[in-house]
């Protein structure tokens, strides 16, 4: 028998305690070693033990990413209600995004700087759109521009910001393809993209990808080789806020 929907919450907190405890034993100790200034360890040794030391920050960041999912499932996690605009937002985070540079792949700000108005937990918007940005440029297997284009549309009869990330030379045939589920399954990203599905939907938004074109299996949005459908994403927020 399955175990009752209820104990899932419970079930991911219990799993975010348990792993706390010797990941942050593990931490204590490389960073003691780091510190070690008695010249006892050989640069070889320094060099592992620095990778060992970001590969242990990396597991932890996946478990304050695992403790937010739970917490957010669980009705624990209270978003902010605090006057913001997401348009801004969209160009602060984008001008701290440097992923996959050194393939010459580009991330452009455009459209209206500000008219997204809400009220919203800012932190937590950075962090998600930051997890987007991230997850589409990784897609760019070489040079181009990914564009972040902003604008103000009506959707079910709510004024909305949009936010559509994409190839510059796809953004309108991104949008203009029916939505269907951006995948979350992404190597390297750890919890970020569910957790930032999480709060864009508990901002009253939707986060989604341009559906495969006709003949892609459409479970396996993980695996599928249609590249606007797998390197795009839309975000759309309602507008709650007077724009001031």
């Amino acid at each position: 028998m399955a175990p009752p929907k209820e104990s899932y919450p419970e079930l991911l907190s219990l799993a975010v305690h348990e792993l706390r405890g010797p990941a942050g034993v593990v931490i204590g100790y490389l960073r003691m070693l780091q510190r070690d200034t008695n010249g006892s360890l050989s640069e070889q040794q320094r060099k592992m033990i620095d990778e060992a030391a970001k590969s242990c920050a990396r597991l932890n960041a996946i478990v304050e990413e695992l403790s937010d999912v739970g917490k957010m499932d669980g009705g624990r996690l209270r978003l902010k209600r605090q006057p913001t605009d997401a348009f801004s937002l969209v160009a602060e985070v984008a001008g701290l995004v440097h992923e996959a540079r050194d393939r010459g792949v580009r991330l452009e700000v455009r459209g209206p700087a500000e008219g997204a108005a809400l009220a919203g937990d800012a932190v937590l918007l950075r962090k998600a759109f930051d997890a987007i940005f991230r997850a589409i440029l990784r897609e760019k297997p070489r040079q181009c521009t990914v564009v972040a284009e902003r604008r103000i549309e009506q959707l079910n009869g709510v004024q909305s910001a949009i936010v559509i990330v994409a190839e510059e030379s796809s953004v309108q045939a991104a949008y203009d393809r029916a939505p269907g589920p951006f995948d979350e399954r992404r190597g390297g990203l750890g919890l970020a993209l569910p957790l930032a599905r999480r709060v864009i939907d508990g901002h009253g938004g939707r986060l989604w990808a341009p559906t495969p074109v006709a003949g892609e299996p459409e479970p396996e949005w993980a695996s599928t080789s249609d590249p606007l459908a797998r390197g795009s994403a839309i975000i759309s927020l309602p507008i709650t806020e007077l724009s001031r």
